[in-house]
């Protein structure tokens, strides 16, 4: 088995009965899916729990999942789904700890503004940060970004639009305090 295969190519081995070929796509796709769920959910371990539960839930549902080219856009879905339901149910149960600021990964930042971008982030809607994300940390095209997440492309226009005015007021405030 080999890395340079393409993912419908491991998916099918899977369907067949190869388990360990699903392994293939799990280094192919972690790092990503980590990634975005820690943006999302800004809590490491949450994070590392909703990217399992999506691979499981991926491995489970392999079969019936026909657009077997666009695994990766299809796994996505799938976690950023799961962050919405963690972040769904954490905010019935706690409320969001500002002393604990998400990871946010630019070079060209200290950890400054580092700091107050992530403190910045976490006032944004849920909605609104998850556009973000996917659109800058992860450079999502927006025909992308409505695939992983099922919205239209003019509503995750408007939402990007949106949390970068308010990304810009709540850092002209951080600033001018």
């Amino acid at each position: 088995m080999s890395m340079n295969q393409t993912d419908a190519q491991i998916v099918r081995q899977v369907v067949l009965g190869n388990r360990e070929a699903f392994g293939i796509l799990v280094d192919r796709y972690h790092g990503r899916c980590l990634r975005v769920a820690s943006h999302l959910l800004n809590d490491p371990d949450d994070a590392e729990d909703a990217v399992q539960e999506a691979f499981v839930r991926a491995y489970r549902h392999l079969g019936s999942y026909r657009e077997r080219d666009r695994f990766g856009a299809w796994l996505l879905r799938i976690v950023v789904n799961q962050c919405r339901s963690r972040a769904s149910y954490d905010r019935r149960w706690t409320s969001f700890d500002s002393a604990n600021e998400p990871r946010i990964e630019h070079r060209s930042i200290d950890d400054e503004q580092r700091a107050e971008l992530a403190h910045a982030m976490m006032q944004l809607a849920p909605e609104q940060r998850e556009a973000i994300t996917l659109r800058f940390a992860e450079e999502l095209s927006f025909a992308e970004m409505a695939s992983v997440t099922g919205v239209g492309i003019s509503a995750l226009k408007m939402r990007v639009q949106r949390a970068c005015t308010r990304l810009r007021t709540l850092l002209s405030e951080q600033i001018n305090a």
